[in-house]
């Protein structure tokens, strides 16, 4: 025991003493935005850069959106721009020095006069060898592509997959992936990344680094070792990096603008968009016109969208203007950060909303019924610690009707050394009903209100427009305005008492349906490299549904139902392909991702009979049997070349006898910078819960698919064709219920 404690004494001592003497091989120029150093043996990006900063070997350098960073090396007065969502490390030996980029773009003027080490620049596919020249190079960590682009002089770069190298000289360009390739080709203009400090003549970039840093070589020379002692008291301060494998793949996908990003432009603070086109609200065809502006700053974004309807008449729609809280519909989002920062936050639109691992909440979006129902959700957390918080809200708007779906989610990790990490979710729909629309809010929902746009009518039991007995009432009181019999004259007499009046209408008042869950899950980091990625992870899940005693519309026994996932893998190679599998366990009442991508448009629904008009909720129609059954999941995700994104999961189910539930979800989307006139292109399908997800020719309540495809007219401007499609029973059988959007997107 003494020994143990003596040597780990030793190496606390050594590591301290050599983060104490650590060389200075550069200094930051400039810093524009955020820019953060991760010291060496430091645990998270803690040292915000400032001009003059000192470079040690082995610090890391982290520059955020919006921003840029320059940095001199000491020695030979080499100099390195980063460009914004860029990080990567200096590393240096007694014969090479190294710059090796987890992801982002930089770009190098190598002096050879006086260097003394040979220049690489690596990523987790390539190695660039240089020998005195001016380049870009570029790593996408998301595709697991390279893209390296010379200016003067010439280089090397090795493909560390395939082993094959090739020469870049100037005017040209080698792109590498993750698949071995490596494909020289002539450079096309935009392929050279813009300046991020603004400078254009390769002249005015030599004098500058020259004579600065010179009065930087002499302020080191006089520095002694009191130097190291603010940066090692910032290492002192540093938190633990509570980023889960996970949230780091998210935020790099999240942050990365494009593949391509060398010709990427920072975000502009201001973006404005049009449209102009048409839409189908509550069954009626408009012409429409919306402006959409974008604002950026930092971390802040804000998105507004501010629609006009117009009739085939001319006549203005007024519902989206007509009330104070209309204004809260005109903020399409409001964000702050990234799922990956400390805190994080999100109001309005949300789209694939996923809490853990996706046992009962995955892939939420309260965009489905969008624009005919806008909806304002909050998706927010906080990370102190190893402790992380996540709080979601779909939307605020359903509070007044007693009712959102809502979910909260708690994380808690072991430590740096034991990446263990326990999750705890909790999920709830505080009301089922408050998913059918009231238009005029008088508690009656749209589907049972003869008069839905009038908050003191509502039934009509003849159909001729006036209100029995001039308002809601259905009680036979004198003076009745209905023709029951048929005879064109107002029921007022004795034998016309016999008229059936319709019942009141199912009421939002006073009536309330719960569902509810709640999962367990423990997660583990088996690989976390560069090039491979391994996730083990279990889950326990539970939903409940209290009873609801009810009315002729609607009554639903107490009913509940476990799910267990155990194995659950996921994994990644070279962050292009992703692919996850899970054993799963039902028994009773449950449906794994119960609350997914749809939930919106199934969360309660209508069944016409003959005499009546029920009402169902998502499990009356979904979790039709209890029986035990156990199956295989999986799914896989690819980004091929940065032509195609691609996602598709599959599930089966199986028990006793002839029980049997599958699902099939896939996405595909086409990037669309690199087909010619094409603004987007995309399609999805999803049918989940059903016998057999690949009928299409028998769709089914579950199912739900679309499209959207855009055509470039001109630069700026797009030709946008937005479809969905999905089913509902319309008293006539199944129906299919069509939402179509054309519009002209310009973008200034």
């Amino acid at each position: 025991m003494l020994i143990r404690k003596i040597k780990t004494t030793i190496c606390i001592i050594v590591l301290f003493l050599s983060i104490l003497t650590a060389e200075t091989i550069g200094r930051v120029m400039k810093a524009n935005g955020e820019v953060f150093i991760k010291p060496i043996g430091g645990a998270s990006y803690s040292v915000n850069v400032k001009p003059g900063q000192a470079i040690s070997n082995g610090d890391a350098i982290r520059v955020g959106e919006s921003s840029f960073a320059v940095v001199i090396f000491l020695d030979d007065k080499s100099v390195v721009k980063v460009r914004e969502n860029t990080d990567f490390q200096f590393v240096e030996t007694s014969n090479t020095r190294s710059l090796i980029i987890d992801q982002g773009t930089t770009l190098h003027n190598v002096n050879k006069d006086g260097r003394k080490k040979a220049y690489r620049v690596e990523t987790p596919v390539s190695v660039a060898s240089v020998k005195g020249t001016e380049f870009s190079a570029f790593h996408d960590a998301i595709a697991g592509i390279d893209k390296f682009v010379g200016k003067t002089g010439n280089f090397d770069v090795f493909n560390t997959i395939s082993g094959m190298t090739v020469n870049v000289g100037p005017g040209q360009k080698a792109v590498s992936n993750a698949l071995g390739q490596l494909i020289p080709a002539p450079a096309q203009p935009g392929d050279f990344p813009e300046d991020p400090d603004g400078e254009s003549s390769n002249e005015q970039e030599q004098e500058e680094p020259q004579e600065e840093s010179n009065q930087l070589e002499d302020q080191q020379l006089q520095e002694q070792q009191p130097q190291n002692e603010p940066q090692q008291e910032n290492l002192s301060n540093n938190q633990p990096n509570t980023e889960e494998p996970s949230e780091i793949q998210e935020k790099q996908a999240d942050e990365l603008k494009s593949s391509d990003s060398p010709k990427a432009k920072p975000k502009k603070p201001l973006s404005l968009g049009l449209g102009v086109g048409s839409a189908t609200i509550d069954g009626v065809l408009y012409n429409q016109v919306a402006l959409r502006p974008e604002l950026s700053f930092g971390k802040l974004g804000l998105g507004l969208d501010l629609p006009l309807y117009i009739d085939n008449e001319g006549n203005i729609r007024k519902d989206e203007w007509d009330e104070a809280s209309d204004i809260i519909d005109k903020f399409l989002y409001i964000r702050w950060g990234e799922k990956s920062d400390p805190f994080w936050f999100k109001w309005g639109s949300l789209d694939n909303v996923t809490l853990g691992y996706g046992g009962l909440l995955s892939g939420y979006s309260n965009m489905m019924e969008f624009p005919s129902v806008r909806k304002v959700g909050i998706n927010t957390g906080i990370g102190f610690g190893n402790f992380g918080t996540e709080l979601f809200l779909s939307n605020m708007k359903d509070f007044s009707r007693g009712g959102t779906l809502m979910g909260l989610r708690g994380t808690y990790k072991l430590s740096d050394a034991i990446p263990l990490t326990f999750g705890l979710n909790y999920v709830m729909d505080m009301n089922q009903f408050s998913g059918l629309k009231d238009s005029d809010d008088d508690s009656f929902p749209d589907m049972f209100d003869d008069f839905p746009n009038n908050k003191d009518l509502w039934n009509d039991t003849d159909g001729d427009g006036i209100a029995d007995n001039g308002g809601g009432v259905t009680e036979p009181v004198g003076g009745w305005d209905i023709d029951g019999d048929g005879d064109n004259l107002l029921d007022d007499s004795k034998d016309d008492l016999e008229v059936k009046l319709k019942p009141r209408p199912f009421s939002l008042k006073n009536n309330k349906a719960v569902a509810q869950g709640f999962t367990f899950d423990l997660g583990y980091p088996v690989i976390n490299s560069k090039a491979f990625t391994l996730e083990a992870y279990m889950e326990y899940n539970k939903l409940i549904f209290p009873a609801v005693e009810g009315d002729l519309y609607y009554s639903r026994e107490a009913k509940d139902g476990t799910g267990i996932t155990i194995p659950g893998l996921r994994a990644g190679l070279f962050s292009f392909l992703n692919v996850s599998f899970e054993y799963r366990i039902k028994q009773g009442y449950f449906a794994p991702q119960f609350f997914d991508g749809s939930y919106d448009l199934s969360r309660v629904v209508a069944e016409f009979g003959d005499s009546t008009t029920v009402i169902r909720t998502k499990d009356q129609v979904v979790l039709i049997d209890n029986s035990d059954t156990s199956g295989m999941y999986g799914s896989a995700s690819a980004n091929l070349f940065n032509l195609v994104n691609f996602n598709a999961a599959y599930a089966s189910m199986k028990g006793e006898g002839d029980i049997e539930f599958n699902s099939f979800n896939a996405l595909i989307n086409f990037n669309a910078e690199n087909i010619p006139k094409l603004s987007v292109a995309q399609a999805y399908y999803q049918r989940n819960n059903d016998k057999n997800p690949f009928d299409f020719s028998n769709p089914s309540i579950n199912t739900i698919f679309g499209y959207k495809v855009g055509y470039e007219v001109n630069a700026g401007v797009s030709l946008i064709w937005d479809f969905r499609q999905f089913y509902r029973d319309t008293g006539n059988g199944l129906e299919p219920i069509k939402q179509t959007t054309i519009e002209t997107a310009f973008n200034f």
